[in-house]
């Protein structure tokens, strides 16, 4: 909760200015976050690559671009979006996951880092191009980790990656087809606090480096945790840039490779807002709820993953606190808060969702038919509109 942020008063104006809901990006908390990766893991061979599912707005790729920092992608159409906002192919990774061979296919007619998760898709690779370009490989090292089931992704019942325990099968393809092997991967989650984690899965990595004798990479995924609240734990960047650099340097078969990670979350998490405002005031004898004009259609996560976000009322930021529930517009179960304590709310007031940046508006869509929110970018104090608000016509665009 510390470092550069926007203000209420701020977050209020652009409000007013650009409509509700709206969802504001702050670049220089970006950069922050960035710096501190940087900064942490200057010590290493560490390259970045920005996990653009997190939030794709072209804007955001560019100016990460602008940053240093490479892109990694998880579908064809973000590495076409990474493109289109200037990045090189040499700096777009994309891991595929459980996708159709073209998929691959394209991305490697555009040139970029592929890394992939099959030994289906692996065989159909060595088949087509053998050791003409080099491939990656995601394993799966059997490591539980993350702060949710839903988003943990390196344990032995997860459809992420080759599981490691079939190597043998690997190296036979890699014998079969020559295949150029260029780099290793592992992701085990998201939200990890543990520093050992990742000392676990570079401790796989390195019982199965000396099989490869192309390799130029390794890649540890990301998941570095953030804080939601006041008080939450988070992941040490520093002990985790120190402790990689110490397996490393004590590893002579590593000598040489790149370290890559993946931070998404932790590059835009908090460089996010959602500001919504109020509806609809409802006392009942059980509860008193607070319904905005926005709901999981644009902010999902604490449906989905029972996420917290810090909510405040930007607008009445003096009154007494009082404790509500806060809810959304949408026809069905929709609550982002329960028992939250807030300066009194009034209707017409506006209420911030803290840490919106990531799987945010990614993860939108115009359920009930509600138009997806706009997207506003501050950078240098001066906020720009990267994102117009949907309109009706937008909902019968590929309606034929």
């Amino acid at each position: 909760m510390s470092g550069v942020s926007l203000q209420p008063q701020e977050l209020a104006a652009i409000a007013r200015e650009f409509g509700t809901p709206v969802y504001v990006y702050h670049a220089e908390k970006i950069a922050e976050q960035y710096n501190k990766l940087k900064h942490a893991f200057s010590g290493s061979n560490v390259h970045f690559f920005y996990a653009c599912k997190a939030l794709t707005n072209p804007h955001i790729l560019s100016y990460v671009r602008e940053l240093g920092s490479n892109v990694d992608c998880s579908s064809i159409n973000e590495v076409k979006l990474a493109l289109h906002a200037g990045f090189e192919p040499e700096r777009v990774l994309y891991t595929s996951n459980g996708i159709a061979f073209e998929e691959i296919a394209e991305a490697k007619e555009l040139g970029v880092n592929i890394n992939i998760d099959s030994l289906s898709n692996l065989e159909k690779f060595g088949a087509a191009y053998g050791h003409s370009y080099p491939v990656g490989i995601r394993l799966r090292p059997n490591i539980m980790a993350g702060g949710n089931l839903k988003i943990s992704t390196g344990h032995d019942k997860s459809k992420f990656g080759v599981p490691v325990e079939q190597l043998e099968d690997i190296l036979a393809l890699v014998k079969k087809y020559d295949l150029f092997i260029s780099n290793l991967h592992i992701h085990t989650g998201s939200d990890i606090k543990d520093a050992d984690v990742f000392v676990k899965g570079i401790e796989v990595l390195f019982d199965i480096i000396p099989h490869f004798p192309e390799l130029r990479s390794v890649d540890l995924g990301g998941g570095f945790k953030v804080p939601y609240k006041e008080g939450d734990a988070v992941i040490d960047i520093a002990l985790v840039g120190a402790k990689v650099k110490e397996a490393f340097d004590s590893h002579p078969q590593a000598k040489g490779l790149q370290i890559w990670f993946e931070p998404g979350k932790f590059m835009v998490s908090e460089c996010g807002y959602l500001v919504a405002e109020v509806n609809v005031l409802k006392q009942t004898p059980s509860t008193h709820f607070v319904s905005v004009n926005s709901g999981f259609n644009h902010l999902i996560r604490p449906m989905f993953y029972d996420a917290y976000h810090r909510i405040e009322n930007i607008t009445n930021t003096d009154a007494p606190k009082h404790t509500y529930s806060i809810v959304g517009n949408i026809c069905e179960t929709d609550t982002f808060a329960w028992d939250r304590e807030l300066n009194e709310v009034r209707e017409g007031d506006l209420l911030c969702f803290y840490n919106a940046g990531a799987y945010g508006f990614e993860m939108s869509s115009n359920f009930n038919s509600r138009y997806k929110p706009a997207e506003v970018l501050v950078k240098d104090g001066k906020p720009m509109l990267i994102r117009k608000r949907d309109v009706f016509e937008d909902l019968l665009r590929n309606i034929v």
